[in-house]
């Protein structure tokens, strides 16, 4: 059988995992893999390892979390291995040209995108909160930009009205996965296209913060029930009752004719919450409050009353 590449792997979130345990379980063999540093987590802050660090130690690979990609002691180091490939998933960096150079036949990197749209760090989120029927993977050889390398291929898929963005987190790295095996073997049989991106088309994708995920009663319910979806599970869409902030994980758009101002609660049947919007209404189905646990809205309601004429804000 023909000898398969040798590729350092440089990759961070959980994102990335699908794809390294496909390269392990190749016939490619992974030098090395490169990842951000162990940092502080959650609540307690506790200094926790990167995703793909756990994974790659898991499979007895080496690990290194520079501080910089742009040292040269990097490059250094990685040319010493002399890599055929490099192959980025959701590394959080940018490859300063010290680095593309290193490898025999450049870097292939793994977008969560039909690129050259939702270009950047959230694109996934992005798609969601637009409203996207579809979206997809797409390997590219990378260049000194940021998402602007030629595309290889790339692989589509629907967005479900179900799907949030950790379910379709979820299906696009195991996607971005099988799509880097079949640009590797394209590699291999030297059939592989690079295909200019159409900058004009372009639209970026930038990370989400807190406030993101604040809902404005005042946009249309479809838009804000896209906006749910998109920011859940992080950073969660919220709105606030008097001082109280609820936090809003499933919502269904009504396009019904309101004439309550918007974020005012509707007249209804004593398990259902609707608000209204700048138009139609918004069904909440599932909820949380400031204090309690997440709850379909029947169980909320039980417990704390949202009598019509109720304001969100």
């Amino acid at each position: 059988m023909k000898k398969g590449f040798k590729i350092i792997f440089m990759g961070t979130p959980e994102f990335a995992v699908p794809a390294l345990r496909a390269l392990v379980e190749s016939r490619h063999r992974v030098a090395g893999v490169v990842t951000q540093p162990d940092r502080p987590c959650g609540r307690g802050c506790r200094i926790m390892p990167p995703a793909v660090k756990t994974a790659a130690l898991a499979c007895g690979l080496e690990v290194l979390q520079p501080d910089s990609v742009r040292t040269g002691a990097l490059a250094d180091s990685l040319r010493k291995q002399a890599p055929d490939l490099f192959v980025v998933v959701a590394f959080g960096h940018i490859l300063p040209k010290s680095l593309l150079t290193v490898p025999k036949q450049g870097t292939i990197n793994i977008h969560a995108s039909l690129l050259p749209r939702y270009r950047g760090p959230a694109p996934i989120q992005w798609a969601l909160i637009k409203g996207e029927k579809k979206t997809g993977v797409t390997t590219m050889y990378m260049d000194e930009g940021l998402d602007t390398g030629d595309i290889l291929l790339s692989a589509e898929t629907a967005i479900s009205p179900e799907d949030c963005a950790a379910t379709l987190h979820d299906r696009l790295a195991v996607l971005g996965a099988d799509l880097l095996m079949d640009t590797l073997a394209a590699f291999e049989k030297g059939s592989v296209r690079k295909t200019p991106q159409a900058h004009h088309l372009s639209s970026y994708a930038p990370l989400l913060r807190k406030q993101d995920g604040h809902i404005l009663w005042e946009k249309p319910a479809a838009q804000i029930a896209a906006l749910i979806r998109g920011v859940t599970p992080w950073p969660g869409a919220f709105t606030f009752c008097g001082r109280k902030r609820l936090k809003i994980f499933k919502a269904q758009p009504n396009p019904d004719t309101v004439t309550q101002p918007p974020g005012t609660v509707l007249k209804g049947f004593s398990d259902e919450l609707r608000v209204a919007a700048g138009e139609g209404s918004l069904s909440i189905l599932e909820i949380q409050g400031a204090s309690g646990k997440r709850l379909p809205i029947d169980a909320f309601l039980r417990g704390a009353a949202m009598p019509p004429g109720t304001i969100f804000e």
